[in-house]
Parts: structure tokens; C-alpha cells; sequence
């Protein structure tokens, strides 16, 4: 009595019949796979092939408080104080709309805070001289 084949395990057999297996890239390479348990493994490896920040999956206020955590750091490649300062205004600009806008789903308590322009300029001096 032959054994039961599912759909999908006919579709594999007939293909590997076929030959539509046998020239494909890393045949016979072992799997690069990680070393550790996280299960999100697979996503963080797509995410860096397709060249994709994974920042850019958090949501908008997660995104916000992101940016906010990096200052003075991030505004180190800025030469001049002007920009650092325009910079610093956007940001807190795009804080006062993200609390401002509706939020769906299920309410969290989570917000970006503003930052004090004056004491981040003073830090990115700070770094600046070192």
C-alpha cells in the first residue's frame, strides 16, 4: 500500500524529478545560522540583507525615543552649532505631534519626551572638544 503524499510532497518530489533543485546557490554550504536562541534570528538577518534599519519597524513613539537616547552622540558628525540646534527643534517638534496625534489599538503608556535644546548643545560641545 503506498504511503500517503500530501500536495506539498508531491510538488517537492516532482521538482526534485525535474532537476529544479540541483544547481542552486550554497548546495552543499552549510546553513548559516545563529549561535544563539533569539527567536527573532530570522527577521534581524533579513532586515541587514535587505540593507533596512530595524528602527524603522518600531513604531513612530519607540522610533522617537530611539533618536532622543542617541543625543549628544548621534549630532557628533554635525560641525556647526546652528544645525545641531535645527536638528534638536525638529526633534522636538515631531515629539509634540506624535503626542498630539490619535492614537488606535490598545492605549499605552509610552511617550518620547522633549529635549532641553540648551543642555544637549552644551553636552554636544562637550564631545565636540574630546
Amino acid at each position: 500500500m503506498p504511503a500517503y503524499e500530501s500536495h506539498v510532497e508531491r510538488l517537492i518530489r516532482e521538482a526534485t524529478e525535474r532537476g529544479e533543485f540541483d544547481n542552486l546557490p550554497g548546495k552543499g554550504k552549510p546553513l548559516n545560522l545563529p549561535e544563539n536562541d533569539d527567536p527573532n534570528w530570522w527577521i534581524k538577518k533579513k532586515l541587514e540583507h535587505d540593507g533596512l534599519d530595524p528602527i524603522s519597524a518600531l513604531p513612530p513613539t519607540l522610533q522617537l525615543r530611539k533618536e532622543g537616547g542617541g543625543f549628544p552622540e548621534s549630532l557628533a558628525g554635525i560641525r556647526d552649532e546652528r544645525t545641531v540646534r535645527q536638528v534638536l527643534d525638529d526633534y522636538n517638534r515631531r515629539v509634540k505631534l506624535d503626542i498630539m496625534a490619535p492614537k488606535f489599538g490598545p492605549q499605552v503608556k509610552v511617550i518620547a519626551h522633549t529635549v532641553d535644546v540648551e543642555e544637549v548643545v552644551r553636552q554636544w560641545r562637550e564631545l565636540r572638544k574630546r
